[in-house]
Protein backbone atom coordinates (compact mmCIF):
# COMPACT_ATOMS: atom_id res chain seq x y z
CA UNK A 1 0.00 0.00 0.00
CA UNK A 2 2.85 2.36 0.89
CA UNK A 3 4.53 1.57 -2.44
CA UNK A 4 1.37 2.41 -4.35
CA UNK A 5 0.99 5.66 -2.44
CA UNK A 6 4.58 6.60 -3.27
CA UNK A 7 3.94 5.95 -6.95
CA UNK A 8 0.82 8.12 -6.87
CA UNK A 9 2.82 10.86 -5.15
CA UNK A 10 5.48 10.47 -7.82
CA UNK A 11 2.97 10.89 -10.65
CA UNK A 12 1.45 13.96 -8.99
CA UNK A 13 4.90 15.42 -8.33
CA UNK A 14 6.07 14.82 -11.89
CA UNK A 15 2.93 16.44 -13.27
CA UNK A 16 3.46 19.46 -11.06
CA UNK A 17 7.09 19.81 -12.14
CA UNK A 18 6.04 19.60 -15.79
CA UNK A 19 3.70 22.56 -15.24
CA UNK A 20 6.40 24.57 -13.44
CA UNK A 21 8.96 23.75 -16.13
CA UNK A 22 6.57 25.02 -18.77
CA UNK A 23 5.97 28.20 -16.81
CA UNK A 24 9.69 28.81 -16.44
CA UNK A 25 10.13 28.21 -20.14
CA UNK A 26 7.73 31.15 -20.57
CA UNK A 27 4.85 29.26 -22.08
CA UNK A 28 3.74 26.00 -23.61
CA UNK A 29 5.28 24.03 -26.45
CA UNK A 30 3.36 25.96 -29.10
CA UNK A 31 4.70 29.24 -27.76
CA UNK A 32 8.22 27.86 -27.69
CA UNK A 33 7.88 26.81 -31.33
CA UNK A 34 6.57 30.25 -32.24
CA UNK A 35 9.76 31.71 -30.81
CA UNK A 36 11.72 29.32 -33.07
CA UNK A 37 13.40 27.59 -30.16
CA UNK A 38 14.31 23.98 -30.87
CA UNK A 39 13.12 22.70 -27.49
CA UNK A 40 11.31 19.45 -26.72
CA UNK A 41 10.26 20.31 -23.18
CA UNK A 42 9.00 16.81 -22.39
CA UNK A 43 12.29 15.23 -23.44
CA UNK A 44 14.19 17.78 -21.38
CA UNK A 45 12.39 16.90 -18.14
CA UNK A 46 12.65 13.11 -18.59
CA UNK A 47 15.73 13.00 -16.30
CA UNK A 48 13.68 14.60 -13.51
CA UNK A 49 11.20 11.73 -13.66
CA UNK A 50 13.98 9.14 -13.71
CA UNK A 51 15.69 10.65 -10.66
CA UNK A 52 12.43 10.94 -8.70
CA UNK A 53 11.54 7.35 -9.50
CA UNK A 54 14.92 6.15 -8.19
CA UNK A 55 14.49 8.24 -5.03
CA UNK A 56 11.04 6.83 -4.30
CA UNK A 57 12.10 3.26 -5.04
CA UNK A 58 15.59 2.99 -3.62
CA UNK A 59 16.33 5.77 -1.08
CA UNK A 60 17.43 4.32 2.25
CA UNK A 61 14.21 5.41 3.99
CA UNK A 62 10.79 6.65 2.95
CA UNK A 63 11.45 10.14 1.55
CA UNK A 64 9.52 13.24 2.55
CA UNK A 65 7.86 14.01 -0.78
CA UNK A 66 7.15 17.64 0.18
CA UNK A 67 10.84 18.23 0.80
CA UNK A 68 11.74 16.52 -2.47
CA UNK A 69 9.32 18.88 -4.27
CA UNK A 70 10.82 21.94 -2.59
CA UNK A 71 14.34 20.75 -3.39
CA UNK A 72 13.49 20.21 -7.07
CA UNK A 73 11.85 23.62 -7.38
CA UNK A 74 14.68 25.36 -5.55
CA UNK A 75 17.20 23.72 -7.85
CA UNK A 76 15.32 24.84 -10.97
CA UNK A 77 15.14 28.43 -9.79
CA UNK A 78 18.79 28.56 -8.72
CA UNK A 79 19.76 27.35 -12.21
CA UNK A 80 18.40 30.64 -13.61
CA UNK A 81 20.27 33.21 -11.49
CA UNK A 82 21.22 33.88 -7.88
CA UNK A 83 18.13 35.98 -7.14
CA UNK A 84 15.41 33.68 -8.50
CA UNK A 85 14.12 31.26 -5.89
CA UNK A 86 11.30 29.01 -4.78
CA UNK A 87 9.57 30.40 -1.69
CA UNK A 88 8.11 27.84 0.70
CA UNK A 89 4.75 28.59 2.39
CA UNK A 90 6.43 29.55 5.70
CA UNK A 91 9.00 31.77 3.97
CA UNK A 92 6.28 33.33 1.78
CA UNK A 93 4.24 34.24 4.85
CA UNK A 94 7.25 35.80 6.58
CA UNK A 95 8.17 37.72 3.43
CA UNK A 96 4.65 39.14 3.10
CA UNK A 97 4.69 40.27 6.73
CA UNK A 98 8.09 41.92 6.34
CA UNK A 99 7.23 43.85 3.18
CA UNK A 100 3.90 44.98 4.63
CA UNK A 101 5.74 46.37 7.62
CA UNK A 102 3.70 44.47 10.20
CA UNK A 103 3.04 40.98 11.52
CA UNK A 104 0.84 39.28 14.10
CA UNK A 105 2.71 38.16 17.19
CA UNK A 106 4.03 39.47 20.50
CA UNK A 107 6.79 41.70 19.10
CA UNK A 108 10.16 40.27 20.09
CA UNK A 109 13.41 39.54 18.31
CA UNK A 110 15.11 36.35 19.46
CA UNK A 111 18.48 34.66 19.01
CA UNK A 112 20.42 31.69 20.37
CA UNK A 113 23.32 32.18 22.76
CA UNK A 114 26.43 30.00 23.00
CA UNK A 115 24.53 27.54 25.20
CA UNK A 116 21.86 27.31 22.44
CA UNK A 117 19.23 28.91 24.70
CA UNK A 118 16.48 30.96 23.04
CA UNK A 119 17.09 34.52 24.25
CA UNK A 120 15.06 37.73 23.88
CA UNK A 121 17.28 40.16 21.96
CA UNK A 122 14.78 42.98 22.37
CA UNK A 123 11.04 43.59 22.70
CA UNK A 124 9.77 45.90 19.95
CA UNK A 125 8.24 49.31 20.77
CA UNK A 126 4.49 49.35 21.54
CA UNK A 127 4.39 45.55 21.43
CA UNK A 128 2.43 43.07 23.59
CA UNK A 129 5.75 41.72 24.87
CA UNK A 130 6.93 45.13 26.05
CA UNK A 131 3.60 45.80 27.77
CA UNK A 132 3.78 42.39 29.47
CA UNK A 133 7.19 43.19 30.95
CA UNK A 134 9.37 41.00 28.71
CA UNK A 135 12.96 42.21 28.89
CA UNK A 136 16.04 41.98 26.69
CA UNK A 137 18.22 39.11 27.87
CA UNK A 138 15.32 36.98 29.14
CA UNK A 139 15.84 33.30 28.33
CA UNK A 140 12.71 31.59 27.03
CA UNK A 141 12.47 28.25 28.83
CA UNK A 142 9.00 27.26 27.59
CA UNK A 143 6.24 28.40 25.23
CA UNK A 144 2.74 27.40 26.36
CA UNK A 145 4.34 24.85 28.65
CA UNK A 146 6.46 23.26 25.93
CA UNK A 147 10.18 23.32 26.74
CA UNK A 148 12.40 25.19 24.28
CA UNK A 149 15.31 22.84 24.93
CA UNK A 150 16.64 21.68 21.55
CA UNK A 151 14.53 24.22 19.62
CA UNK A 152 15.93 26.44 16.90
CA UNK A 153 14.93 30.11 16.78
CA UNK A 154 12.64 29.22 13.85
CA UNK A 155 10.93 26.50 15.91
CA UNK A 156 10.43 28.92 18.81
CA UNK A 157 9.14 31.69 16.54
CA UNK A 158 6.52 29.37 15.05
CA UNK A 159 5.22 28.55 18.54
CA UNK A 160 5.26 32.17 19.69
CA UNK A 161 3.32 33.46 16.68
CA UNK A 162 -0.36 32.81 16.20
CA UNK A 163 -3.75 34.35 15.35
CA UNK A 164 -4.51 37.88 16.48
CA UNK A 165 -6.22 37.92 19.90
CA UNK A 166 -5.00 34.46 20.92
CA UNK A 167 -2.96 34.12 24.13
CA UNK A 168 0.57 32.78 24.45
CA UNK A 169 2.32 32.02 27.74
CA UNK A 170 6.09 32.27 28.12
CA UNK A 171 8.23 30.87 30.90
CA UNK A 172 11.21 33.22 31.20
CA UNK A 173 14.43 33.05 33.16
CA UNK A 174 16.22 36.27 34.09
CA UNK A 175 18.72 37.68 36.53
CA UNK A 176 17.16 39.75 39.31
CA UNK A 177 18.74 42.86 40.82
CA UNK A 178 20.73 40.68 43.21
CA UNK A 179 22.23 38.68 40.36
CA UNK A 180 20.16 35.58 41.09
CA UNK A 181 18.30 33.57 38.46
CA UNK A 182 14.55 33.83 38.77
CA UNK A 183 11.69 32.35 36.77
CA UNK A 184 8.95 34.64 35.47
CA UNK A 185 5.65 33.52 33.93
CA UNK A 186 4.02 35.97 31.50
CA UNK A 187 0.94 35.71 29.29
CA UNK A 188 -0.07 38.11 26.54
CA UNK A 189 -2.45 38.42 23.62
CA UNK A 190 -0.96 38.33 20.15
CA UNK A 191 -1.60 41.48 18.16
CA UNK A 192 -0.44 43.33 15.07
CA UNK A 193 3.09 44.63 15.51
CA UNK A 194 4.55 47.30 13.24
CA UNK A 195 8.00 46.81 11.75
CA UNK A 196 9.77 50.10 11.08
CA UNK A 197 12.36 50.30 8.35
CA UNK A 198 13.86 53.45 9.92
CA UNK A 199 16.57 52.22 12.25
CA UNK A 200 17.81 55.61 13.50
CA UNK A 201 16.62 59.22 13.29
CA UNK A 202 18.20 62.11 15.12
CA UNK A 203 19.49 65.67 14.95
CA UNK A 204 23.28 65.89 15.07
CA UNK A 205 25.17 69.12 15.74
CA UNK A 206 24.68 72.36 13.79
CA UNK A 207 21.27 71.40 12.43
CA UNK A 208 22.39 68.31 10.52
CA UNK A 209 19.70 65.65 10.50
CA UNK A 210 20.50 61.95 10.25
CA UNK A 211 18.17 59.14 9.15
CA UNK A 212 19.16 55.52 8.45
CA UNK A 213 16.87 53.27 6.41
CA UNK A 214 17.32 49.52 6.85
CA UNK A 215 15.13 48.34 3.96
CA UNK A 216 12.21 49.37 1.77
CA UNK A 217 8.75 48.25 2.90
CA UNK A 218 5.20 49.37 2.13
CA UNK A 219 5.47 51.75 5.07
CA UNK A 220 8.97 53.17 4.48
CA UNK A 221 7.99 56.42 2.74
CA UNK A 222 5.29 57.10 5.34
CA UNK A 223 7.70 56.45 8.21
CA UNK A 224 10.44 58.55 6.59
CA UNK A 225 8.02 61.42 5.95
CA UNK A 226 7.06 61.43 9.63
CA UNK A 227 10.71 61.42 10.73
CA UNK A 228 11.65 64.23 8.34
CA UNK A 229 8.76 66.43 9.49
CA UNK A 230 9.83 65.91 13.10
CA UNK A 231 13.45 66.81 12.33
CA UNK A 232 12.42 69.88 10.34
CA UNK A 233 10.36 70.93 13.35
CA UNK A 234 13.46 70.58 15.52
CA UNK A 235 15.43 72.92 13.25
CA UNK A 236 17.07 70.58 10.74
CA UNK A 237 18.91 72.60 8.07
CA UNK A 238 20.58 69.71 6.17
CA UNK A 239 20.21 65.93 5.98
CA UNK A 240 22.33 62.80 5.85
CA UNK A 241 20.32 59.87 4.45
CA UNK A 242 22.13 56.66 5.37
CA UNK A 243 21.56 53.75 2.95
CA UNK A 244 24.55 51.70 4.08
CA UNK A 245 23.80 48.01 4.75
CA UNK A 246 20.41 48.47 3.03
CA UNK A 247 19.79 45.42 0.84
CA UNK A 248 16.68 46.88 -0.83
CA UNK A 249 13.06 45.80 -0.80
CA UNK A 250 10.00 46.94 -2.73
CA UNK A 251 10.49 48.75 -6.04
CA UNK A 252 7.46 51.01 -5.50
CA UNK A 253 8.81 51.99 -2.07
CA UNK A 254 12.01 53.36 -3.64
CA UNK A 255 9.88 55.55 -5.91
CA UNK A 256 7.82 56.78 -2.95
CA UNK A 257 10.98 57.68 -1.02
CA UNK A 258 12.29 59.65 -4.02
CA UNK A 259 9.00 61.57 -4.07
CA UNK A 260 10.00 63.13 -0.75
CA UNK A 261 13.03 64.77 -2.36
CA UNK A 262 12.54 65.15 -6.14
CA UNK A 263 10.21 67.47 -8.08
CA UNK A 264 7.00 66.04 -9.48
CA UNK A 265 7.36 64.12 -12.79
CA UNK A 266 11.05 63.29 -12.21
CA UNK A 267 12.11 59.92 -13.67
CA UNK A 268 13.20 57.60 -10.85
CA UNK A 269 13.91 54.41 -12.80
CA UNK A 270 12.66 52.30 -15.65
CA UNK A 271 12.69 48.57 -16.20
CA UNK A 272 13.21 46.40 -19.25
CA UNK A 273 11.96 42.84 -19.34
CA UNK A 274 11.95 40.08 -21.92
CA UNK A 275 10.42 41.22 -25.23
CA UNK A 276 6.84 40.02 -25.64
CA UNK A 277 4.99 39.90 -28.95
CA UNK A 278 7.91 41.64 -30.57
CA UNK A 279 7.80 44.60 -28.17
CA UNK A 280 10.06 45.38 -25.22
CA UNK A 281 8.38 44.96 -21.85
CA UNK A 282 9.07 48.30 -20.14
CA UNK A 283 7.81 50.18 -17.09
CA UNK A 284 8.77 53.75 -16.17
CA UNK A 285 8.45 55.16 -12.67
CA UNK A 286 8.06 58.92 -12.20
CA UNK A 287 7.46 60.90 -9.04
CA UNK A 288 3.76 61.75 -8.77
CA UNK A 289 3.65 64.43 -6.07
CA UNK A 290 5.48 67.50 -4.91
CA UNK A 291 8.51 66.93 -2.70
CA UNK A 292 8.31 67.21 1.09
CA UNK A 293 11.88 68.49 1.38
CA UNK A 294 12.24 71.81 -0.48
CA UNK A 295 14.49 72.20 -3.52
CA UNK A 296 18.00 73.30 -2.61
CA UNK A 297 17.84 71.70 0.84
CA UNK A 298 21.33 70.18 1.37
CA UNK A 299 21.34 66.36 1.29
CA UNK A 300 24.12 63.78 1.47
CA UNK A 301 23.51 60.05 0.93
CA UNK A 302 25.79 57.45 2.54
CA UNK A 303 26.47 54.23 0.59
CA UNK A 304 28.75 51.21 0.86
CA UNK A 305 29.20 47.81 -0.77
CA UNK A 306 26.06 46.55 1.01
CA UNK A 307 23.83 49.25 -0.51
CA UNK A 308 21.79 47.24 -3.01
CA UNK A 309 18.68 47.02 -5.19
CA UNK A 310 15.97 49.53 -4.17
CA UNK A 311 18.49 51.58 -2.19
CA UNK A 312 20.59 51.82 -5.37
CA UNK A 313 17.52 53.08 -7.25
CA UNK A 314 17.18 55.91 -4.72
CA UNK A 315 20.93 56.59 -4.85
CA UNK A 316 20.97 56.63 -8.65
CA UNK A 317 17.97 58.96 -8.97
CA UNK A 318 19.14 61.49 -6.36
CA UNK A 319 22.63 61.46 -7.85
CA UNK A 320 21.40 61.84 -11.45
CA UNK A 321 19.17 64.81 -10.61
CA UNK A 322 21.98 66.44 -8.54
CA UNK A 323 19.67 66.30 -5.53
CA UNK A 324 22.23 64.78 -3.18
CA UNK A 325 25.98 64.32 -2.81
CA UNK A 326 26.76 60.60 -2.58
CA UNK A 327 29.40 59.87 0.07
CA UNK A 328 31.09 56.58 0.96
CA UNK A 329 31.82 53.62 -1.28
CA UNK A 330 30.59 52.01 -4.48
CA UNK A 331 27.26 50.20 -4.11
CA UNK A 332 26.73 46.45 -4.54
CA UNK A 333 25.32 46.45 -8.08
CA UNK A 334 22.01 44.58 -8.02
CA UNK A 335 20.05 45.94 -10.95
CA UNK A 336 17.53 43.13 -11.42
CA UNK A 337 13.84 43.06 -10.56
CA UNK A 338 12.23 40.00 -8.99
CA UNK A 339 8.49 39.38 -9.35
CA UNK A 340 6.68 37.29 -6.76
CA UNK A 341 4.44 34.76 -8.54
CA UNK A 342 2.07 32.85 -6.19
CA UNK A 343 1.65 29.14 -6.92
CA UNK A 344 -1.50 27.06 -6.48
CA UNK A 345 0.66 24.09 -5.43
CA UNK A 346 2.36 23.66 -3.09
CA UNK A 347 -0.36 25.70 -1.39
CA UNK A 348 0.61 29.22 -0.29
CA UNK A 349 4.04 28.99 -1.93
CA UNK A 350 5.48 31.25 -4.62
CA UNK A 351 8.28 31.84 -7.09
CA UNK A 352 10.67 34.77 -6.85
CA UNK A 353 11.49 35.15 -10.54
CA UNK A 354 13.84 37.66 -12.17
CA UNK A 355 11.64 39.36 -14.78
CA UNK A 356 13.45 42.58 -15.65
CA UNK A 357 16.50 44.79 -15.24
CA UNK A 358 16.10 48.28 -13.85
CA UNK A 359 17.89 51.28 -15.31
CA UNK A 360 18.84 54.59 -13.71
CA UNK A 361 17.75 57.86 -15.35
CA UNK A 362 21.25 57.84 -16.88
CA UNK A 363 20.04 54.98 -19.15
CA UNK A 364 22.33 52.34 -17.65
CA UNK A 365 21.74 49.22 -15.62
CA UNK A 366 24.26 49.01 -12.83
CA UNK A 367 23.73 45.26 -12.28
CA UNK A 368 27.15 43.76 -11.63
CA UNK A 369 28.81 47.17 -11.47
CA UNK A 370 27.25 49.39 -8.79
CA UNK A 371 27.15 53.17 -8.42
CA UNK A 372 30.28 55.13 -7.53
CA UNK A 373 30.06 57.87 -4.88
CA UNK A 374 30.73 61.53 -5.62
CA UNK A 375 33.01 61.66 -2.58
CA UNK A 376 34.80 58.40 -1.81
CA UNK A 377 35.41 57.64 1.86
CA UNK A 378 36.68 54.07 2.29
CA UNK A 379 36.23 51.97 5.42
CA UNK A 380 37.69 48.51 5.78
CA UNK A 381 35.29 45.61 6.25
CA UNK A 382 36.68 45.10 9.73
CA UNK A 383 36.01 48.75 10.62
CA UNK A 384 32.47 48.53 9.27
CA UNK A 385 31.72 45.39 11.26
CA UNK A 386 33.12 46.98 14.40
CA UNK A 387 31.01 50.09 13.76
CA UNK A 388 27.85 48.02 13.35
CA UNK A 389 28.51 46.21 16.63
CA UNK A 390 29.26 49.52 18.34
CA UNK A 391 26.01 51.05 17.06
CA UNK A 392 23.98 48.02 18.15
CA UNK A 393 25.63 47.73 21.56
CA UNK A 394 24.85 51.38 22.33
CA UNK A 395 21.10 50.62 22.43
CA UNK A 396 21.03 46.84 22.96
CA UNK A 397 18.34 45.99 25.46
CA UNK A 398 17.04 49.56 25.62
CA UNK A 399 15.15 50.62 22.49
CA UNK A 400 14.55 54.04 24.01
CA UNK A 401 18.17 54.73 23.02
CA UNK A 402 17.78 53.61 19.40
CA UNK A 403 18.24 57.21 18.20
CA UNK A 404 21.36 57.69 20.32
CA UNK A 405 23.62 55.16 18.63
CA UNK A 406 27.38 55.56 18.92
CA UNK A 407 28.96 56.76 15.65
CA UNK A 408 32.02 58.23 17.33
CA UNK A 409 32.74 61.94 17.72
CA UNK A 410 30.15 62.90 15.09
CA UNK A 411 27.44 61.68 17.46
CA UNK A 412 29.08 63.23 20.52
CA UNK A 413 30.79 60.04 21.73
CA UNK A 414 34.43 59.74 22.70
CA UNK A 415 36.57 57.57 20.41
CA UNK A 416 38.89 55.28 22.37
CA UNK A 417 41.14 52.35 21.55
CA UNK A 418 38.05 50.13 21.82
CA UNK A 419 35.68 52.18 19.64
CA UNK A 420 35.45 53.23 15.99
CA UNK A 421 34.96 56.58 14.28
CA UNK A 422 32.22 56.59 11.64
CA UNK A 423 34.44 58.39 9.16
CA UNK A 424 31.83 58.24 6.37
CA UNK A 425 29.15 59.96 8.43
CA UNK A 426 31.73 62.41 9.78
CA UNK A 427 32.80 63.37 6.24
CA UNK A 428 29.18 63.80 5.11
CA UNK A 429 28.47 66.15 8.03
CA UNK A 430 31.67 68.14 7.39
CA UNK A 431 30.74 68.45 3.73
CA UNK A 432 27.19 69.69 4.44
CA UNK A 433 28.55 72.35 6.80
CA UNK A 434 31.22 73.47 4.35
CA UNK A 435 29.03 75.73 2.15
CA UNK A 436 25.99 77.87 2.88
CA UNK A 437 24.33 77.09 -0.47
CA UNK A 438 23.76 73.52 -1.65
CA UNK A 439 24.36 74.44 -5.30
CA UNK A 440 27.91 75.38 -4.32
CA UNK A 441 28.43 71.90 -2.88
CA UNK A 442 27.04 70.35 -6.06
CA UNK A 443 29.36 72.46 -8.19
CA UNK A 444 32.39 71.39 -6.16
CA UNK A 445 31.70 67.75 -5.34
CA UNK A 446 29.05 66.31 -7.66
CA UNK A 447 30.60 64.17 -10.41
CA UNK A 448 29.12 63.70 -13.86
CA UNK A 449 26.99 60.54 -13.93
CA UNK A 450 29.06 59.28 -16.84
CA UNK A 451 31.77 58.73 -14.20
CA UNK A 452 29.58 57.32 -11.43
CA UNK A 453 26.81 55.35 -13.20
CA UNK A 454 28.48 53.08 -15.72
CA UNK A 455 26.90 50.29 -17.74
CA UNK A 456 28.15 46.90 -16.60
CA UNK A 457 29.72 44.59 -19.15
CA UNK A 458 27.19 42.20 -20.68
CA UNK A 459 28.87 39.15 -19.15
CA UNK A 460 28.62 40.70 -15.66
CA UNK A 461 24.84 41.31 -15.81
CA UNK A 462 22.93 38.71 -13.74
CA UNK A 463 26.26 37.08 -12.96
CA UNK A 464 26.34 34.77 -9.96
CA UNK A 465 27.62 36.98 -7.14
CA UNK A 466 28.46 34.16 -4.74
CA UNK A 467 32.08 34.66 -5.81
CA UNK A 468 31.77 38.34 -4.88
CA UNK A 469 30.51 37.37 -1.43
CA UNK A 470 33.32 34.83 -1.09
CA UNK A 471 35.87 37.52 -1.94
CA UNK A 472 34.19 39.89 0.55
CA UNK A 473 34.76 37.50 3.45
CA UNK A 474 38.21 36.53 2.17
CA UNK A 475 39.22 40.20 2.28
CA UNK A 476 37.93 40.36 5.86
CA UNK A 477 40.03 37.32 6.84
CA UNK A 478 43.08 38.80 5.10
CA UNK A 479 42.64 42.12 6.95
CA UNK A 480 42.37 40.36 10.31
CA UNK A 481 45.42 38.20 9.52
CA UNK A 482 47.42 41.27 8.49
CA UNK A 483 46.42 43.09 11.66
CA UNK A 484 47.36 40.10 13.84
CA UNK A 485 50.73 39.75 12.08
CA UNK A 486 51.45 43.44 12.56
CA UNK A 487 50.52 43.23 16.25
CA UNK A 488 52.68 40.13 16.74
CA UNK A 489 55.65 42.10 15.40
CA UNK A 490 54.85 44.95 17.80
CA UNK A 491 54.38 42.48 20.69
CA UNK A 492 51.02 44.07 21.39
CA UNK A 493 47.83 42.18 22.44
CA UNK A 494 45.92 40.58 19.54
CA UNK A 495 42.70 42.21 18.43
CA UNK A 496 40.15 39.40 17.98
CA UNK A 497 37.00 39.21 15.86
CA UNK A 498 33.82 37.61 17.14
Amino acid sequence: MQKRQSKLEFVALLGFLVVVALILANGFVAKISAQQQDVDIYAKIDPIGDVLSKILDEYVKEPNVDKVVEGALTGMMHALDQHSDFISPDAFNRMQEDTKGEFVGIGVTIHQNEEMDIVIASPLPNSPALRAGVQAGDVIRAVDGVSTEGMTTEDAAKRIRGPKGSVVALTLERLDEGGNLTTVEVSMKRDRVELESISESRLLHDGVGYVRIDDFKDTTARDLSRKLKALLGEGMTSLVLDLRWNAGGLLKSSKQVCELFLPKNSLVTYTKGRPKNGRADEMKLYTEREALVPAGFPIAVLTNQDTASSSEIVTGALQFWSRAIIVGEKTFGKGSVQTIIPLSAPKNSALRLTTALYYTPANVTIDGNGIKPDVEVPMSIKEQRALRRQMFDSHKGDLSKINEQNHGTVSGNEVTDDTVEDVQLLRAVELLLEKDVFEQLVAEYHKDVSETQIQAAEEDILKDRSQVEHEYYQRLKDEIRELENRQDKDHSPADTEE
